[in-house]
Formats: C-alpha cells, structure tokens, sequence
C-alpha cells in the first residue's frame, strides 16, 4: 500500500480472528479494510472501542498513523511505515499460534506414567497401545510401582492411584472410576474347603493377603445396617496383587481383591465370588498429576483420552456390581 492510497482498495483474503484484538491487530484491520466501521465488524467490536484503539496507539507512538477525511482513510509516512513492520509482526505470530496448535494435534515427547504392576498390565498397555496409533510422536515411560511415588519429585507426568484425594495441594486429580474389593477363590480351593458363609467363617480358611492395603490385616464387610470387622492372618502375604492372583489361581487360598485386577477371571469362572453380599471398603481410581496452568498436551490428551475410554466402556458398572 502506497502512501496516499484509497485504503479500500486493499481488502485482505482473511480477516483477523475476532478473538484478537490487540491495538496493533485494530490498527492493521483498519488500514486494511480502509474503514473504521468495517473493521469494527470484522473483529466483532463497535465502532467507539476500534476507534479507541487506533486512538491509543498514536498517542502511544506519538505520531499519527492514519488521516482522516470525511469520505476516506489515508496512511501516512509513519503509518505507512509501521503498517508494513506490524503486518510482518501479525505473521510472525500467527505462524507462532500455528506451530502451537500444530503440537496439539500432534503431540510428541516423553510422557511418565506411574502406576501399580496390576494397572499397568490389565489397563495400561492396552490404553497406550491405542492412543500412540493416533499419536506416534508421542513415546513412554511406564513406572511401575506399588507404592505412591511422590509426583513432583521423581518427575512423574501423571500417576494411578486409588485414593480418593491427595494431601499435597499441587497435585490435581481426575476421577476414573470407582471398584469393589472382592473375596474370590478359585472353584478348586471351595470344593475342598467349602465356602464361606459369614466373615467369621473366613477364620478356618487360607486366606492370600495384600500388604499394601489400609489395615490388611483385618477385613471390614457391610451389609445394609450390619457392620462387622474379621482379623485375618494370611497364608500368603504380597505387596503385589498379581502374585496374589496368581496364588488364587492356583487354589492356595481366599484373596481379598479389587474387581478391576479380577474381573476377566471371574468372568471365565477361573475364580469365583464369595461372601459377595457384603460389601468391603471400596476404591476410587483416580489419575494424579502436577497442577498446572498449562498441562502439556501430550499429558492433557492422555487424561482425556483414559477418563473417555473409562467411560465408553462403563467400567464403574461393571467393577461395582
């Protein structure tokens, strides 16, 4: 655009976005379209607000950028000047918006997530598989532990945890779904040992214990208003709920699990429930991640992508009945 040039004449393809309205985007919207009133409406803004920002800008630079007549618009020397200068500026960061929301698409980096061996197994894997097919710039790190890893501190993007809240104040949650505890046995074990009709009856039996369990060694059964606590001594203590299924399988004894670790035994009739109408502590299965303003998008879309799948497949249904 030339000095002295109708300022109509030049239309540009695209408008800028309505979103964006800073003083310089006005600026170039009003060169552009040669009218103040057009510009207004490109941008969604009314004719005072634009004409305040063009005013603001000159008072800022101390100079004035457009001429006004009654009928047209003009660019001056230093108008003309800062228009090609400020047009290069709104590419440059519209390029920047771009390659930002071109990394949301299509996330990369590492992502670190932490979860029990059961988890990780069952869950995970299988959630990772199929998320990295749509985002294979995306790569893992699986931590696999029983134990909470502190998340801050050992750099962990995202973590499984089946409780209901966390005590730092930095960490956020999003709920996953909610799980019984279940005592099962394999058909093997109740054939020769009979099954269990009270919780007191659990005395006489085998019982395969998780360690890492709230108070593992006595079992808490409701059932509508009756309460009633058991002590329990295992036969087999673990810290790890996969040596615990396994030992179930095997016939060793009653395992007291979560539906979520059990459920595709149960369904093959390789286990069996016992002392199912009454109920244990149940769990909620929570992602924990830091608090942040801005999550990274591959952490943003993981979470939304385990909290939908989750859902889709109404696993809090399933594990609660």
């Amino acid at each position: 655009m030339k000095h002295g040039s109708n300022l109509s004449d030049n239309i540009p393809q695209s408008r800028v976005s309505s979103q964006c309205k800073s003083t310089i985007e006005v600026f170039n919207q009003i060169a552009d379209l040669g009218s103040v009133s057009r510009a207004a409406e490109s941008l969604g803004m009314s004719v005072s607000a634009t004409s305040r920002h063009l005013i603001a800008l000159e008072e800022r630079l101390n100079v004035r950028l457009i001429q006004r007549t009654t009928r047209q618009l003009y660019l001056t020397v230093e108008g003309e000047k800062f228009y090609t200068r400020s047009k290069d500026f709104i590419q440059g960061m519209k390029e920047a918006e771009q390659s930002i929301s071109e990394v949301t698409l299509n996330p990369t980096g590492l992502l670190r997530v932490s979860a029990s061996l059961s988890f990780c197994l069952l869950h995970l894997n299988p959630l990772i598989a199929e998320f990295t097919k749509l985002y294979p710039k995306v790569s893992f790190e699986v931590v696999s532990s029983n134990r909470y890893y502190d998340i801050i501190e050992n750099g962990v993007d995202m973590a499984i945890r089946t409780r209901r809240v966390e005590a730092d104040s930095s960490i956020t949650i999003r709920r996953l779904a909610e799980t019984r505890r279940l005592l099962a046995a394999s058909p093997e074990y109740l054939e020769k040992r009979g099954t269990p009709e009270t919780p007191e009856d659990l005395r006489s039996h085998d019982l395969i214990l998780y360690t890492l369990a709230d108070n593992w060694n006595e079992l808490t059964f409701k059932r509508q208003a009756d309460s009633v606590t058991v002590p329990v001594t295992g036969m087999i203590n673990s810290n790890d709920g996969q040596i615990i299924v396994k030992a179930g399988l095997d016939g060793l004894g009653i395992m007291a699990q979560p539906t979520y670790i059990i459920q595709e035994h149960l369904e093959s009739g390789r286990l069996v429930r016992v002392l199912d109408d009454w109920d244990l502590p149940r769990l909620t299965m929570n992602i924990a991640f830091p608090t942040r303003a801005h999550l990274p998008a591959r952490t943003r879309l993981f979470i939304d992508y385990m909290v939908k799948t989750f859902k889709d497949k109404d696993y809090e249904t399933l594990w609660t009945q």
